[in-house]
């Protein structure tokens, strides 16, 4: 096997992992979520299930990874040749992903570009978000702009490139989240906000919160869809497995739930404590929020170093999904990185153009109501995520056993302190969980019954 490069120390390898992590659905995801279902009874259950459900499947994945050196179709090949539809599987989730991600990711480079050229008061018109998405060629420009800024970072390599870049983005991403959260408490009516999203209530604990919190989990963790496998293969054997996964754990859900912190009472209050104003998904960020920063004082500077930190969120899980599918065509056909990052960048604008026209042009184009990037969401997060944790965690509890992630772990000389934990939960807990969540996702996009 070729060398293959390494991040140069555990510090670079937790913060490019966290930074793939943290994302939009840290930024946005999260905080309507914990409003949509109780505050801080979802913020609580979903801080168990990071610290058992989500520390398993990533220690998984990221020894999986390391063990093997490669990126996740040769790594399930070289394990268990009947288990490379997994790597396929996998590894199809981020080719899904990454174009619509990126056309969402164009949206926020708009927005940045609008409050930091004074466009504050514009963009909280009633009707500029959906002016700007409806259009042709102004969503198509900022996405293939985004594009472009990711593939820039990814074509760099893996030291020079993300490493480099998430030991910037990652710390200033911390500091703008606790100024923009700071602030956001100071302003009248905020403290009802904090309450809510601190103080759980046991009346509100159900199947429905359990369940959203265990979906956010996926979604913020950049859990199966290659992601951590891919960054494990690039993980000295010298450096700390578990040790790494409790701080990219903290990282991630440290930065949800300080998005929390930023948007929930900040909303409550300019809503008067409407509840509502906090359920309206991506149009949070771009609808909701905007007339927020709008109505306060020097809202164009704070508006503008959101902005900033969602798009270093968005460029940091972008970058890792945008490595993920780089490694495995390099891995497969041994392909230059640069030849093999300009194809995938080409691949990714031809595929994102529907998405990008799809509250536009190609509006007519839907599914049980659901717009084309809609529908690439839903197959990518709610189906073809559980399926790949699934399998993963057959895989590693009665293929290749817990004990070959263990002896991975303990690579280094130290203890598998949670090795009890991590053999329940891989084996037994975690895949009677995901097959409660793939069939109750796909019912709810069927309409059978909401979520």
């Amino acid at each position: 096997m070729k060398d293959r490069s390494n991040f140069t120390s555990k510090l670079g390898f937790v913060l490019a992992a966290s930074g793939s992590a943290v994302g939009l659905g840290n930024i946005w995801r999260f905080p309507y979520l914990a409003a949509q279902y109780g505050g801080g009874t979802f913020l609580l259950i979903y801080l168990i299930l990071a610290v058992t459900f989500g520390f398993t499947l990533m220690t998984a994945e990221i020894a999986i990874g390391r063990k093997t050196g490669l990126s996740a179709i040769g790594a399930f090949k070289v394990l268990d040749k009947r288990f490379n539809f997994l790597g396929i599987l996998a590894v199809v989730v981020p080719v899904i992903i990454f174009p619509y991600y990126s056309v969402i990711g164009g949206w926020v480079v708009k927005y940045f570009a609008v409050f930091i050229s004074g466009g504050v008061k514009a963009s909280a018109g009633d009707t500029y978000f959906t002016d700007f998405i409806g259009g042709t060629f102004q969503p198509i420009g900022w996405f293939l702009l985004f594009l472009a800024l990711t593939a820039v970072v990814v074509l760099c390599g893996v030291e020079k490139g993300i490493e480099k870049v998430s030991k910037i983005m990652m710390p200033i991403l911390v500091v703008l989240t606790i100024i923009i959260s700071v602030y956001g408490l100071t302003l009248d009516g905020a403290m009802e906000g904090l309450v809510y999203y601190i103080k759980p209530h046991m009346a509100d604990v159900s199947a429905k919160t359990i369940l959203a919190a265990m979906g956010q989990l996926f979604y913020s963790m950049s859990l199966a869809m290659g992601i951590m496998i891919t960054y494990g293969s690039y993980m000295k054997k010298t450096d700390s497995l578990e040790s790494s996964v409790r701080q990219i754990e903290l990282f991630d859900t440290g930065i949800a739930f300080l998005a929390g912190l930023m948007i929930i009472p900040a909303v409550f209050a300019f809503s008067g404590g409407d509840r509502s104003a906090l359920s309206a998904g991506p149009g949070l960020m771009f609808m909701t929020l905007p007339k927020v920063f709008a109505s306060m004082k020097f809202g164009g500077a704070i508006g503008t170093i959101f902005f900033l930190l969602v798009l270093f969120a968005a460029l940091t899980s972008a970058i890792s999904l945008m490595e993920t599918i780089v490694s495995v065509f390099m891995d497969r056909f041994g392909w230059k990185r640069r030849f093999t990052g300009i194809l995938v960048a080409i691949l990714a604008a031809l595929m994102g153009i529907p998405s990008s026209l799809g509250f536009g042009p190609l509006g007519f184009i839907t599914w049980n109501n659901l717009s084309i990037l809609d529908i690439m969401d839903f197959l990518s997060n709610s189906v073809l995520m559980p399926i790949v944790a699934f399998f993963t965690c057959i895989f590693v509890g009665f293929i290749i056993k817990p004990k070959a992630i263990a002896d991975e772990v303990k690579e280094t000389g130290e203890p598998f302190k949670a090795e009890g934990m991590f053999n329940i939960m891989i084996k037994w807990v975690a895949p009677i969980f995901l097959v409660i969540i793939l069939a109750s996702s796909i019912a709810s996009g069927l309409g059978w019954f909401k979520i």
